[in-house]
Order: C-alpha cells, then sequence, then structure tokens
C-alpha cells in the first residue's frame, strides 16, 4: 500500500472527486454533493497565504482505481499560553468501511505526522471520540485537556470541537499549559 499526497500544487481532479465520494459516502450530509466537497477542497488550498511546506493537502491510498483511505491536514494558528502556534489540523481521517482491518488509516495518519515529525509543524491538534482514541494513542498521540476556546466565536468561551476527545502529537513534553485559542471553528 502506498500513501499519495495531493495539494493545490498537484491537483488532479479525478483523485479529488474519488477523496470527496469517500469523504460523502462516510459521512453522509443532507445538501453535501461530491461536487461541493470538491470545491471546498479546491478553495481551501488556494486560499493558503502560509509557508509552501505548510500547504494544506490530503494523504490518501488509491485500490482498484478508489480511493479508500485519507487523511487531511490543514493549518490552523492557534494562540497558545507562549503565543501563537501554527498546528496541523488533522481532519477527515476515514477508511472505506469495506476496507477497514487493513491499517490503512494508520498508514495515512502516519503521512500527515510525517510533518510534524519532520519540524513541517511543531503540533498536529485534532478531535475524535473515545472509540477511536486507543488508535491515535498507539499512533504516538496523548489527550489534551487544555480548555479549548474559539475567540471569534458567537460564544468565545464553547468549545469549537464537537467530538468529545481532544488530542495532539506527539505525546512529548512541551505542550503549552492553560486555554488552547482555536481562533476559528472546529474541524
Amino acid at each position: 500500500m502506498r500513501v499519495e499526497t495531493m495539494n493545490y500544487r498537484t491537483y488532479d481532479e479525478s483523485i479529488a472527486r474519488a477523496i470527496a465520494e469517500l469523504l460523502c459516502s462516510v459521512w453522509p450530509k443532507p445538501g453535501r454533493t461530491v461536487e461541493s466537497r470538491v470545491e471546498k477542497m479546491k478553495a481551501d488550498w488556494a486560499a493558503h497565504d502560509g509557508p509552501e511546506e505548510q500547504r494544506p493537502r490530503s494523504f490518501y491510498i488509491v485500490e482498484n482505481g478508489r480511493v479508500i483511505a485519507h487523511a487531511g491536514v490543514d493549518v490552523r494558528t492557534i494562540g497558545t499560553s507562549r503565543g501563537d502556534a501554527t498546528v496541523l489540523a488533522l481532519a477527515r481521517v476515514c477508511t472505506d468501511p469495506a476496507e477497514r482491518g487493513r491499517s490503512l488509516g494508520a498508514a495515512v495518519v502516519r503521512g500527515a505526522f510525517q510533518l510534524v515529525d519532520d519540524g513541517t509543524f511543531d503540533w498536529s491538534l485534532y478531535q475524535t471520540t473515545h472509540a477511536v482514541r486507543p488508535f491515535y494513542e498507539k499512533l504516538g498521540a496523548c489527550l489534551v485537556t487544555n480548555r479549548i476556546i474559539n475567540s471569534l466565536g458567537d460564544d468565545p468561551t464553547k468549545n469549537p470541537f464537537w467530538d468529545e476527545v481532544i488530542m495532539r502529537y506527539p505525546s512529548s513534553p512541551g505542550w503549552p499549559d492553560g486555554d488552547i485559542d482555536l481562533r476559528g471553528p472546529g474541524y
């Protein structure tokens, strides 16, 4: 299995559609179509104005012409007790239900986490569920116990994430104490 990467610079319409098809099948939502998901992907990637190495991207695995696993990397500058930090915002991690149990999810997440391991980002910050928490812990992540806020939201003290578990990678020391200001909606 080979993990591939696509971003705005290496955009491929057929792969983008295949990623969108997987995302829409795993998380169906009223009004969300493959076309709208592709357009959002392109718009989000084109809007990036930071360093090239921190460009948002997708890590994915293709088999028999279908994308069967995906991990999205977005970029978020958060506020911490030590000042601003630009983190890898891990999102849209999924595997085709028919392909689960083959460590495909671990492969695409490891691909994304490599951007932390190589120093492109200091941390990855993301949300998940209690059921999925052990998966991420096996990959070297840990629970975040800081209060998460969104100073730009209607209720600045409300946690902008909707899942009950907030995690970070790596689990090594050095994560800041105090509130973490996501400065935008959850992802």
